[in-house]
């Protein structure tokens, strides 16, 4: 057993020979971040707002380089995060919430929209969003989820953003992208800047 352990690599040789590879490192100095978390079963979100915080401060992220959106409940959730995202502040979001699961498909129709929605957040603003929405049946589950049993998402998921800026940082912007995240600390973009067209002759004499 001892030997199948010590023999394993990472990554594997197949990966290895795919040719360049790109990613992310756990770091969150010099970023700014925006935590979009929902009020509507507070005694859950804001474990997973102080998970999420410590989390990114670990990686050596500033307080006051994270930015706090409060809204009133997870439906709320993706337009929060698009709004965040597209005033080009903010190198990654964070959402947090619960679903908890009713008596009627409230629970699937709900879940389901949260998810595409900071989903379509994501895509279109090229912003990278990390998902710390809980869907849970019970309180207990949601509570082994923010910092009992199962740790806190709101922490994992702020590993998941910082993770994720980093690689997006590393990666050649898409020429669809239509925001611009801001440059870490210490460096710049390039701004670029149309090229002044020169005077064509009108023809006239």
């Amino acid at each position: 057993m001892s030997r199948r352990l010590s023999s394993a690599v990472y990554p594997p040789p197949a990966a290895r020979r795919a040719g360049r590879m790109h990613a992310g490192d756990l770091r969150a100095r010099g970023r700014r971040f925006c935590l979009v978390v929902s009020r509507f079963n507070q005694h859950i979100t804001e474990r997973l707002l102080a998970g999420a915080v410590d989390g990114l401060e670990r990686l050596g992220a500033r307080t006051r380089d994270l930015e706090v959106v409060r809204v009133p409940g997870a439906f709320e959730l993706p337009a929060a995060a698009r709004r965040a995202a597209a005033s080009g502040r903010f190198h990654a979001i964070i959402c947090l919430g619960l679903i908890l699961r009713g008596q009627t498909p409230h629970f699937a129709v709900l879940s389901r929209e949260v998810a595409r929605g900071i989903d379509q957040s994501a895509l279109e603003s090229g912003v990278p969003h990390a998902f710390g929405v809980l869907t849970c049946d019970r309180l207990e589950e949601a509570l082994d989820r923010a910092g009992l049993k199962f740790g806190n998402k709101g922490f994992e998921a702020a590993l998941a953003a910082a993770e994720m800026a980093s690689l997006f940082a590393k990666l050649p912007p898409s020429r669809a992208r239509r925001i611009q995240p801001p440059a870490p600390e210490g460096k710049r973009h390039a701004v670029l800047r149309p090229r002044r067209a020169g005077k064509k002759n009108s023809g006239r004499g």
